[in-house]
């Protein structure tokens, strides 16, 4: 093992005195000269040597081979502050700032932040709650730039005014949802963005009726069979009873049972909780209740209504 080990160095050192001698440039007393980023850098005063041209490029298809191959980066944000002045009492040193610098400082700081617009300071303060939002829902990332989009146009129309910042970053993202139809409730988004269902419904429909038209975006109701899958899986229900949920939904349907006015996550619960029965699965009605965010009761009278629909006796 440590003969390896000093075959690996000593291998690693010839690669450096091969990198060092090809460069004619002396940096410094002690040049030690790695490949950084296409360039050969000495280490120890940070002068470029030599600069690595990439003639025949590899193609990256995954997201980690877009990491690894990356060489540059945007210099500076879309939007907010391009530096930030920070409060503390010491300098990168560690020194202490004496009481006059910190004025000076915070007098500067006041002048910086009067200078950027007013869409700038809400985009700064929307972006890194829609940011911890969609990492806390585990939402895809194209339905978070759509999201985002939304909001900015949100923002550029002026409709945050007098009116919640985290209602209407929570509606975009319900709204992208459904435009998606990716299988999300909405009081899911309002839970985990601690926002009151009233404020974010507000919110939502006046993205309804002024944003999604102009984007060109189609605002798709929630059904119930995709919430039958959802349902299912958080339940551990085998795909042959997720199946035979969804024929029996679609067969109340042929058969008259009228849905609207009624929330599909009670249809979709009844329809579950009714084909895991029939399997021989046993799952109470309180769990597929709380699985599905409704009451028991509400789960009882739709499980009622299908089975007077599919002729099944109630038991």
């Amino acid at each position: 093992m440590n003969s390896n080990y000093r075959d690996l160095i000593k291998s690693q050192n010839k690669d450096q005195d091969n990198l060092s001698s090809t460069s004619s440039i002396k940096c410094c007393d002690n040049p030690f000269i790695e490949e950084r980023d296409g360039n050969r850098v000495c280490l120890n005063c940070g002068m470029i040597a030599e600069r690595t041209y990439v003639g025949n490029e590899r193609r990256a298809y995954t997201v980690e081979e877009i990491q690894n191959r990356r060489r540059t980066e945007p210099r500076w944000r879309d939007f907010g502050p391009r530096t930030m002045l920070p409060t503390t009492k010491t300098d990168s040193k560690g020194k202490s700032i004496g009481p006059k610098e910190q004025a000076l400082f915070s007098r500067l700081s006041k002048i910086q932040n009067s200078l950027i617009s007013s869409i700038e300071r809400n985009f700064w303060e929307a972006k890194p709650k829609l940011k911890m939002l969609t990492s806390k829902l585990n939402i895809p990332e194209y339905i978070s730039e759509t999201a985002w989009k939304i909001y900015s146009i949100v923002a550029k129309k002026k409709l945050t005014m007098g009116r919640s910042i985290n209602g209407f970053i929570a509606g975009s993202l319900y709204a992208a949802i459904r435009v998606h139809d990716f299988p999300r409730l909405l009081d899911e988004v309002c839970e985990a963005s601690l926002t009151p269902r009233r404020t974010v419904h507000r919110s939502l429909s006046m993205i309804i009726r002024e944003i999604l038209p102009e984007l060109g975006l189609r605002y798709q109701p929630i059904t119930a069979e995709k919430l039958v899958f959802r349902f299912g899986n958080e339940l551990d229900l085998p795909m042959k009873v997720q199946k035979v949920a969804i024929e029996m939904l679609r067969n109340a349907s042929k058969n008259g049972l009228a849905r609207t006015g009624k929330d599909p996550k009670g249809l979709a619960a009844a329809c579950i909780y009714i084909a895991a029965k029939d399997g021989a699965i046993r799952k109470t009605q309180s769990l597929v209740a709380d699985v599905a965010k409704i009451t028991e009761v509400t789960l009882r009278s739709r499980a009622k209504q299908i089975k007077e629909k599919l002729n099944l006796t109630l038991t």
